[in-house]
């Protein structure tokens, strides 16, 4: 049976009219108060509570997202501002978790819902790609599903295997859903109010290593911009971003590789060679356009990420780059990305990621002329 949808400003037991409007001052002040330094999971947070307030069809649910508020605090205070009914905590069971949200799609609802760790949605994975990935096109696009998965993702946290996994190519490589991965904080907030408006369903891998990154951000200007994407249909989806230009070679990236491909670049400017840095965003649908343009520039690429490198995104960005500008190209495309082992113990993980000194050293593979 599906729960009964109340908004934020009723009183259910849970959630009284007064803590609603204390809730919606407190998002008036944010507003005006123009830059502050805010985290990943600040931001994250602030989107799951503003799509709250503005969709009263909008659910979150997982294990532990209730009162504890995540592993990572991600849904920290949703109970207590929307009640249970919205903000509720299920059994250990990722599955029947993926299962009740394709039901509650299907019906009319919005449901975001958390896997707590990256491998700990493998046991869902045979209803996101048998019934999430492909509804839409079973019914000849009668039904569609309207649901977001946020999986935290990826290494950097001193963690162990089952906890660090970067599993974006088993999503990315199944047709009918959309992979997005924002790599600062600003696209943390903007990226999931754009998962969660969106009619198809949505896998929102989360760079954990970057939860309590900050950045100097304007939520009041971001919920402008949000408001006036959802006006002129301006959207962050399937437009890659140039995080920091250059001239003589593109390190191409997306979520948490992005910081390091830009210190790379930091690193190579004080040796006198300028990186372009691209920041994919959204894997897929995949911005080919901006990507290609940065690489038909600069002649040379090196693709950066932390998953494994065989049979991965990694791979299809080199070949898609390779397809589209091979006449272009002064070096073969280079890869830096973990290694084909599983994840490591956490006294090992600093040599199996990606970092600045590989980095440049692809970077100096690149066939310089002397």
């Amino acid at each position: 049976m599906s729960p009964t949808i109340t908004t934020s400003s009723e009183a259910n037991g849970n959630v009284s009219a007064a803590t609603a409007r204390a809730a919606a001052s407190a998002a008036a002040s944010a507003e005006a108060a123009g830059p502050q330094p805010v985290t990943m999971a600040k931001a994250l947070n602030t989107a799951l509570a503003d799509a709250m307030h503005a969709d009263s069809s909008v659910l979150v649910f997982g294990e532990d997202v209730g009162m504890l508020g995540g592993v990572f605090r991600i849904t920290d205070g949703l109970t207590a501002t929307f009640g249970e009914q919205r903000c509720f905590d299920t059994p250990l069971a990722e599955s029947g978790i993926v299962g009740m949200a394709v039901g509650m799609a299907i019906n009319g609802m919005r449901p975001v819902i958390e896997m707590q760790f990256d491998a700990f949605a493998y046991p869902a994975f045979e209803q996101i790609v048998s019934h999430v990935a492909k509804m839409h096109n079973r019914t000849k696009g009668a039904v569609r599903l309207p649901l977001v998965i946020r999986i935290p993702y990826g290494g950097g946290i001193g963690g162990v295997e089952h906890h660090c996994d970067s599993s974006e190519s088993y999503y990315a490589h199944t047709a009918g859903l959309k992979v997005y991965t924002p790599a600062t904080v600003a696209d943390g907030y903007r990226m999931l109010r754009e998962a969660i408006d969106s009619d198809d369903p949505v896998i929102f891998m989360e760079p954990k290593k970057m939860y309590w990154t900050k950045d100097q951000v304007d939520l009041g200007e971001l919920r402008r911009l949000h408001a006036e994407g959802t006006t002129t249909g301006h959207t962050s989806e399937g437009r890659a971003a140039v995080a920091r230009p250059g001239t003589d070679a593109t390190l191409i990236a997306y979520g948490p590789s992005v910081p390091t491909a830009l210190a790379a670049a930091e690193a190579a400017a004080l040796e006198g060679r300028s990186l372009e840095v691209i920041d994919v965003r959204t894997i897929v649908p995949f911005d080919d356009a901006t990507v290609c343009e940065s690489v038909r520039k600069t002649g040379r690429a090196v693709v950066i990420a932390e998953a494994h490198g065989f049979a991965s995104v990694s791979s299809e960005i080199v070949a898609r780059v390779q397809e589209r500008c091979f006449h272009y190209l002064a070096a073969p495309i280079r890869r830096v990305t973990g290694f084909d082992v599983p994840y490591p113990a956490p006294k090992l993980e600093k040599y199996y990621l990606p970092g600045v000194d590989r980095i440049l050293d692809a970077v100096d593979d690149l066939q310089w002329e002397n």
